[in-house]
């Protein structure tokens, strides 16, 4: 996603009610029946984008998801922990269904970037919270955030395979990244403007994708069919 955005693309890393720290599927503190650590997640994570990681007290966090300060080290390390977590959970879940749609190379590219990026950008776009906007905080380039930085760029690696498959050419490094800006970006500029719902907005960044990678009228629209249905 560095996007425009996937520090405001891989949006939100929120709890979810199914106990999974999710970009899209966030609910909020107040939610009923979340577990303890999935409170504090939520906390954190309306707090970091609300007032600033910096100016975020583990004590605040802690108020927010209803527990004391001891309780919630029971759960996480420290603040760096949590902003970690909420991170890693806005970029897993595309990672994994890259990883499936890439596993059979013989797969037609263009249905499986279309529904890559339709998947990526919902996710992106569905949390109540834009985590990431916190991708570009100093602390993210510390250590603890080794593994989010990497699983983006295995993200955007895929990004990239598939899009060499569509259409190759040169400086395959600089397309992907224009490709993974185009989706990140997407992303934070429907989310500035308001009013707009996850579905639409993930089709329109997939549909946009396609262009980028030179996809033709009819093939576009036989890609979206077919990506709808991977999705």
């Amino acid at each position: 996603m560095s996007a425009t955005s996937r520090p405001t693309a891989r949006a939100v890393r929120t709890a979810t009610t199914s106990g999974r720290v999710g970009r899209p599927r966030a609910q909020g503190p107040s939610a009923s029946g979340l577990p303890p650590r999935e409170q504090v997640l939520a906390a954190a994570a309306e707090l970091f984008t609300r007032n600033g990681y910096a100016a975020t007290t583990t004590r605040a966090v802690a108020e927010r998801a209803g527990m004391r300060q001891a309780s919630m080290y029971h759960y996480f390390a420290g603040k760096e922990d949590i902003l970690a977590t909420l991170l890693e959970s806005t970029v897993e879940p595309s990672l994994a269904f890259a990883t499936t749609l890439l596993a059979d190379p013989d797969a037609d590219p263009a249905p499986r970037l279309w529904a890559l990026a339709a998947r990526d950008s919902e996710l992106l776009f569905g949390g109540l919270y834009n985590l990431g906007a916190l991708y570009q905080l100093p602390e993210v380039r510390g250590e603890r955030f080794a593994g989010f930085r990497g699983a983006r760029e295995a993200l955007k690696a895929a990004y990239g395979r598939l899009l060499a498959l569509l259409d190759p050419g040169a400086d395959a490094a600089l397309r992907t990244d224009l490709l993974f800006g185009l989706v990140e970006g997407g992303v934070a500029v429907a989310r500035e403007g308001g009013g707009r719902t996850a579905e639409p907005v993930a089709r329109a960044v997939a549909d946009a994708a396609l262009r980028f990678a030179g996809c033709g009228p009819e093939r576009a629209e036989a890609a979206r069919r077919e990506g709808e249905r991977l999705l």
